[in-house]
């Protein structure tokens, strides 16, 4: 395969805060590479270089001659005053640009102008661009090609500037958090272009599935390193793994000679100038290496949740539209104690005016919520904080308490709370304009938590969220006891928090379907093809029974029913148990543990199997 970048010994520091050194790297063609950090150590910026946004302090960039390459960066920037289409034609490619002369030159009536536009067209063979582009802008919800980009979405700015990127069909592709602000349908409809995509791919995203299902390789950086993968998402996770352990097998070797060597350094300093001066120069190595495995700085998610009761609320008869657009139709539905509930839809749907109705943040157009005397909202908006830009961080979470409740009588500081959340002293002095994204993402994260809510509504809590952060916080929703509503385009996320999922279709439909997002794409994706539209019949309102009942079960799929629910768990207990026996590192000879991988993997496809089967009749039980 033939070399298309080369990256040597990069450099790039803001001030004195080194973000990555001497970082080494090649991409040859047919790479499908995913890069993956903390938030703060240069990920974007790495980007930004490459695409030859932004300059390296030292080090080398080196692309392959007359490569196209299509940069598609975290925030995509448009021309004021664009609309759609001239947007979208903005790029370097010649047919866009051929394509945009003719387009002007027509409007303007000058003949001359225009035949030479239409002989330019007809030299690059552009006349097809257009109609593609319009197909490519109405596929990804674009349709008004004469719509401003000012007044779009944050979500349609990024389908504008994915359609810029792909429509100049580069070899090479770099891609900052493509996913970010998208729904789950464009998301997958991303997924199934790149992997079936010829050209090279460098991105950086959180989306672990989009990592998993694309990337051919993964690049880590940590600590002012990189380290390479070769395999998916799930193959990265078990060499990192294997990586850590050994590094923590190598510092603890050192520490143990550190403790003989130190001893034969103390010894009499008469004796020093007999010491072998390698010796000595090692026992400074050994220092160094016995240091290792820096401690690793995570999100700590603490804080208690307050006592909810048995009745949290209902919702009975809402109805809402703007105009004609109806967002909710007579929905009715009672939340249960410990519900964990997700929701998806298109962009535009009304998901995030559904959780504020819900709050009482937008009025209702008929029907009554009964909420419950304890609950106590927790609510993390897309739209971010609503502190005043210039306030301090601490000062803006001093504000709220002087001190915050971790439950069993442990009370502490707001500056001990916010280091909880990787905020330095340092840092808690900093002004909240100043923040990054991940940093803006883990202040308001701490100001929801620290008011003890024992119902949290989270709405796309995992934009500019590291993958690490995203893993702590998906632990202590599943250990949280109140409820949680979550609207997320991050399907792991989703699979990993709620039991059941609202699907909202538009004009008011909304069907409740039972399990994760991943059993609800199995659902659809086993349906006969003329019923692919349509989302699963579990419900015509939000029930969890439906409306029009099917059959009751026979004598015989009740006994396969009873049996199923018998035969998951003890599944589940074995493929629990395997687990254990992989995370605890007891030895086994090689032939025992194959065996175990292979059944393992196994087990999965059993239980995936099994569990469709068990949803299937649990429709008519």
């Amino acid at each position: 395969m033939a070399n298309l970048l080369s990256v040597e010994s990069l450099t790039k520091s803001y001030g004195d805060r080194l973000l990555f050194g001497d970082v080494t790297f090649g991409v040859v063609e047919g790479d499908k590479i995913g890069i993956v950090a903390r938030n703060g150590t240069g990920k974007s910026t790495l980007l930004s270089i490459l695409a030859g946004a932004e300059a390296a302090d030292s080090g080398s960039v080196v692309w392959r001659n007359g490569l196209r390459v299509g940069y598609l960066p975290q925030d995509p920037v448009f021309a004021p005053g664009a609309s759609v289409l001239d947007a979208a034609l903005d790029n370097d490619d010649p047919v866009a640009a051929a394509v945009k002369e003719y387009t002007l030159n027509i409007a303007s009536g000058d003949t001359a102008r225009s035949q030479e536009a239409v002989h330019n067209m007809d030299m690059l063979s552009a006349w097809d661009y257009e109609d593609r582009l319009r197909q490519l802008l109405t596929r990804l919800g674009l349709p008004d090609m004469g719509a401003q980009v000012s007044r779009l979405s944050g979500g349609q700015r990024k389908r504008l500037a994915i359609a810029r990127t792909i429509m100049s069909e580069p070899e090479f592709l770099i891609l900052d958090e493509p996913t970010n602000h998208l729904d789950i349908t464009t998301i997958e409809w991303l997924e199934g272009y790149l992997r079936r995509s010829r050209a090279t791919l460098l991105m950086v995203t959180h989306d672990r599935y989009f990592l998993d299902r694309v990337c051919s390789k993964i690049i880590e950086m940590d600590h002012e390193s990189i380290f390479e993968v070769e395999g998916n998402y799930d193959m990265y996770l078990r060499r990192r793994a294997e990586r850590i352990e050994a590094m923590a097998a190598d510092v603890a070797r050192a520490r143990n000679t550190l403790r003989r060597e130190q001893e034969w350094m103390s010894r009499q300093p008469q004796a020093r100038a007999g010491k072998a001066k390698f010796r000595i120069d090692n026992f400074y190595d050994l220092k160094e290496r016995a240091r290792g495995m820096r401690q690793e700085k995570n999100v700590k998610l603490d804080a208690a949740s307050s006592r909810i009761g048995s009745k949290i609320f209902e919702a009975e008869g809402i109805c809402k539209r703007f105009g004609d657009k109806i967002i909710l139709d007579d929905f009715t539905y009672t939340f249960a104690p410990g519900d964990k509930l997700g929701i998806v839809g298109v962009n535009g749907v009304g998901k995030s005016t559904f959780i504020k109705l819900l709050q009482g943040l937008i009025p209702a157009d008929a029907g009554v919520w009964n909420v419950g005397e304890t609950v106590r909202f927790g609510y993390y908006s897309q739209d971010g904080i609503s502190f005043d830009e210039n306030k301090r961080v601490v000062d803006a979470v001093s504000e709220i308490a002087d001190d915050i409740d971790l439950g069993e009588g442990q009370r502490i500081a707001p500056m001990q709370y916010l280091q909880r959340f990787l905020f330095s002293p340092a840092d808690q002095q900093k002004y909240i304009y100043t923040l990054s994204g991940g940093e803006r993402c883990r202040l308001h994260l701490a100001t929801v938590l620290m008011r003890q809510p024992n119902f949290l509504i989270l709405d796309e809590p995992t934009n500019d969220l590291d993958i690490i952060t995203l893993g702590i916080l998906e632990e202590y929703l599943a250990n949280f006891k109140g409820c949680v509503i979550v609207i997320s385009h991050d399907r792991y996320f989703l699979d990993n928090i709620v039991d059941h999922i609202f699907v909202m279709e538009g004009n008011g439909v909304i069907k409740d379907f039972p399990g994760n997002y991943s059993d609800y794409r199995s659902f659809i994706d086993s349906q006969p093809k003329e019923n692919e539209k349509s989302a699963p019949a579990a419900a015509a309102k939000p029930r969890r029974e439906t409306a029009t009942r099917p059959a009751k079960m026979s004598f015989k799929e009740k006994r396969e029913f009873e049996a199923l629910t018998a035969e998951i768990e003890a599944l589940n207990a074995e493929k629990a148990a395997l687990e254990a026996f992989f995370a605890s590192g007891e030895s086994s000879s090689g032939d025992d543990f194959n065996a175990k991988s292979q059944r393992y993997a196994e087990l999965g496809d059993i239980i995936d199997e099994k569990e469709l089967r068990w949803l299937e009749l649990s429709e008519k039980e």
